[in-house]
């Protein structure tokens, strides 16, 4: 890549600010659907993206996929700020670094022959498939190794190499007009390795399918809930994570109400984290993509809200500190206020303790989806467990958690001592595709949760 000529573009542009980011993305997938090989591709993509500011304008952006007339690409961007009409943007101030981060794989997966990648996922298929009432199954293989490279008209100039390696596993039981589905995966930043040896989660994709078929639908009610810390993750991400994104808060009104700093929000043992500095996890870098070093934030503290989620534009226009949580999905957006390992602190109480409390409950497990609106949430298991006399007892399935963000909060009574973050979390905000993030929670208890159910 010619950086003189991306520096001499940037010293050219006539915007009060300029940054260039550019990607070269190599991805392979393989994906099975019952006994049919749907998919074998390798593909490149590259491109970049040019974003300046306007003071009195605003923002104004072009993407290329070639770094010919990069200068005009600029003045693109420019002419596309002096048009737009809008309140004084300002950033917060950074100290910019020259940087090169390059990717340390034990197997790096580009040198994999593309035969042992397909076998591997088939023999996983395979496995998905041998179980009794399976009628479908998805597996997927993927790796894709990202190249980021980033400068601004302030001095940044970062190389950043993202490696991600993937399998996912599916399975669909069927009896009848009883269809019933589970599924889990890896995903991470790290090398071929990573992805060996899963037969056992296989095996227990397939077993947990067929399981379902003989679960009765949980009886509704309102009931004490310990959720797992897959489910626990992806609550404290959906309802609280994407209210804790400044540019959420600062554009709605009503959500500045309710995100006051200072006010509590749980028990003096709720403590929510994001930490884009965490090793190895799916949400980390060492910079966003406005070239702010990432850092750890303390959303939640001993129960009170005492932080948000930044851009550089954000925390200037509340006068808050930069975090580090700009980022886009790729060269072709604009980096916005995204999450990146967002995480409920682990407390000191054992699962077996949680439990041993509950006479009658529900143990709710991973997630199959749902839905937040500002402070109301509804949530579906993936499955889950009656709790009788303080032990695990039968399956069940159907079980929905819904009700108010900021009392659940409050009725968490107690967390776990096992904080545990899901290999496979991903986050869609405005932009295409998802955003690798991390999501973790120890197990939590929480008391008085609607369950909708028969």
């Amino acid at each position: 890549m010619d950086y003189e000529c991306i520096e001499s573009a940037l010293r050219s542009c006539r915007a009060d600010y300029a940054e260039f980011r550019s990607e070269r993305r190599r991805v392979t997938r393989i994906v099975y659907l019952g006994r049919r090989l749907e998919t074998v591709d390798t593909t490149l993509d590259e491109g970049g993206i040019v974003r300046v500011l306007v003071r009195n304008g605003g923002w104004g952006i072009s993407t290329f996929n070639s770094l010919d007339n990069l200068e005009h690409r600029f003045d693109q961007a420019y002419q596309s700020a002096r048009l737009v009409q809008a309140e004084p943007i300002s950033l917060a101030p950074v100290a910019f670094a020259h940087d090169e981060i390059r990717a340390t794989l034990g197997t790096d997966f580009r040198h994999v022959p593309l035969v042992r990648k397909k076998e591997l996922i088939e023999s996983y298929n395979d496995i998905l498939l041998s179980f009794g009432r399976i009628v479908d199954t998805q597996a997927v293989y993927m790796d894709e190794f990202v190249t980021v490279t980033y400068m601004n008209s302030e001095g940044a100039f970062i190389i950043e190499e993202r490696p991600m390696v993937t399998v996912y596993l599916a399975a669909t039981a069927r009896e009848g007009s009883n269809v019933q589905r589970a599924a889990d995966g890896v995903s991470v930043p790290a090398g071929y390795e990573r992805v060996l040896g899963l037969e056992e989660m296989a095996r227990k994709v397939a077993q947990r399918a067929v399981d379902l078929l003989a679960a009765e639908t949980v009886v509704g009610g309102v009931y004490p809930v310990i959720c797992d810390p897959k489910l626990a993750g992806v609550f404290i991400h959906e309802a609280f994570g994407h209210l804790s994104e400044a540019d959420f808060v600062y554009a709605n009104p009503q959500a500045q109400e309710m995100m006051v700093l200072g006010r509590r929000f749980g028990r003096d043992i709720l403590t929510i984290v994001d930490d884009g500095t965490l090793p190895g996890m799916r949400g980390t870098h060492r910079y966003d993509d406005e070239g702010t070093p990432t850092r750890r934030t303390e959303l939640v503290k001993q129960g009170i809200l005492t932080g948000r989620l930044h851009s550089r534009e954000t925390a200037a226009r509340m006068g808050e500190a930069v975090t580090g949580n700009a980022r886009a999905t790729s060269y072709r957006y604009p980096p916005i206020v995204r999450m990146t390992n967002t995480f409920i602190e682990q407390g000191e109480a054992s699962f077996e303790e949680m439990i041993s409390e509950i006479k009658l409950g529900v143990y709710a497990c991973d997630t199959a989806g749902g839905q937040t609106m500002l402070e109301n949430f509804s949530f579906s298991a993936g499955y889950g467990y009656m709790i009788r006399d303080g032990r695990i007892a039968e399956m069940v399935r159907d079980v929905v958690l819904s009700g108010n963000l900021f009392s659940t909060l409050q009725q968490i009574d107690a967390i776990g001592n096992d904080l545990t973050f899901s290999q496979f979390g991903m986050c869609g905000k405005g932009q295409g595709g998802g955003l690798p993030v991390g999501i973790g929670a120890p197990h939590i208890r929480i008391q008085g949760v609607v369950i909708g159910g028969r």
